[in-house]
């Protein structure tokens, strides 16, 4: 399970509707909990994906990584995962998600429509790496 502040759902939200018709992608800070992710804080990313693909994908840089690991240990935190959006698409991991994702991660997707944030998901990749399990996430006060 993921479980984030209500706060954390709103930036997401904020981030996929302020990107659109773009993708918007951040990565997720917290602390595992047995098979539980804890969000705690975010950091939102550009996407460094060149300019007439950012419709429909995202790239966080080794940089921004790099960047992402040395804020996560100054704070005491770990990556427990990433989000993006999809603007005017399910909330739903595509091949190319899954192809660049890493299983242990949670991966949250916000549906955009229309440049309104809409339906946010969760998902973790199997080890096998061959598809997406939904992982159920609860919003805390």
């Amino acid at each position: 399970m993921l479980k984030l502040t209500r706060q954390i759902e709103e930036a997401i939200r904020k981030a996929g509707a302020d990107a659109y018709p773009n993708e918007c992608c951040g990565i997720l800070f917290g602390k595992e909990d047995g098979d539980d992710h804890v969000v705690t804080s975010l950091r939102a990313i550009e996407n460094a994906r060149e300019s007439g693909e950012q419709y429909h994908r995202f790239l966080i840089t080794a940089e921004d990584m790099m960047q992402a690991e040395l804020e996560a240990r100054k704070l005491g935190l770990e990556i427990v995962g990433f989000y993006h959006s999809h603007p005017d698409h399910p909330a739903r991991p595509s091949d190319y998600d899954r192809e660049h994702a890493l299983p242990f991660y949670s991966y949250i997707i916000l549906r955009v429509a229309e440049g309104k944030s809409e339906q946010m998901t969760s998902w973790r990749l199997q080890l096998s790496r061959d598809a997406f399990d939904s992982e159920s996430f609860v919003v805390e006060p």
